[in-house]
């Protein structure tokens, strides 16, 4: 128990961590042994430990520590850093981490960590209480781009209907960083419908509607199997005839 408290209040750690409280290689390997027999610690994946509490036999670290604790840079991306920001209507098992850094998903303790290869370096940030995400204008962008393979279209827009307000300079200075016509474009459209709560400007979309250019694409694949399709002439694409949040009158 000697080293207990200090590992408790680390919440998360690896063995380096551990070496470096002991000041002894072999010391740390041992106690490793023996906690992780006793039930004070749990391994979450190879060379990184979880405390566990003492009081309620569960782990001390949220998901969140845990996701930026996998590497040194891993942040929460997409619909897990919706979820930190309480933009969500349900809380998903997978948590999404981005970072420079690339790992093997895994799972523990019943939450699987799936890695996001990261389209840009800006827009992350380091909140309060030490849990680092995407802000929220990149989460936005960054769910957007990958709403087909992350969350799906319907999740998407439930989250957004949750947030509050969106600084449009961050969203158009991400979408010049995304570079790609076609997020322009789905952004238009999909925020279009979030224009008053979002408190977007005229000019955010006429910005976005510049850049589009002429080319004709669809809000999703799979569209193309769908029978309630439409186009919209202003974003040039083709789109649900209905979305699933209420249509504008």
């Amino acid at each position: 128990m000697k080293y207990y408290a200090e590992l408790a209040k680390m919440k998360c750690f690896t063995k380096t961590d551990l070496e470096k409280i002991t000041d002894n290689t072999n010391t740390a390997g041992s106690i490793l042994k023996t906690y992780q027999k006793k039930g004070y610690i749990k391994q979450i994946k190879r060379n990184l430990y979880a405390t566990v509490s003492l009081e309620t036999d569960e782990i001390i670290p949220t998901r969140y520590k845990i996701a930026n604790t996998i590497t040194n840079d891993t942040y929460l991306s997409h619909h897990t850093a919706f979820e930190y920001y309480g933009c969500t209507n349900q809380v998903f098992n997978t948590t999404y981490v981005s970072g420079k850094t690339r790992f093997t998903p895994f799972e523990f303790d019943n939450i699987n960590y799936q890695y996001i290869y990261p389209r840009l370096t800006a827009g992350t940030m380091e909140n309060t209480d030490g849990v680092r995400t995407t802000d929220i204008e990149r989460t936005i962008l960054d769910s957007i781009n990958d709403f087909e393979k992350i969350a799906g279209l319907e999740e998407l827009l439930q989250c957004l209907e949750l947030i509050p307000y969106t600084n449009e300079n961050k969203l158009l200075h991400y979408l010049k960083l995304y570079n790609k016509q076609i997020l322009y474009q789905k952004t238009g459209y999909i925020l279009s419908y979030f224009k008053d709560t979002l408190r977007l400007s005229d000019q955010f979309f006429e910005k976005c509607k510049q850049t589009i250019g002429k080319s004709i694409r669809y809000l999703y694949m799979e569209i193309t199997t769908e029978n309630k399709v439409r186009f919209d002439k202003y974003w040039q694409l083709f789109v649900p005839q209905n979305l699933i949040i209420k249509e504008k009158n």
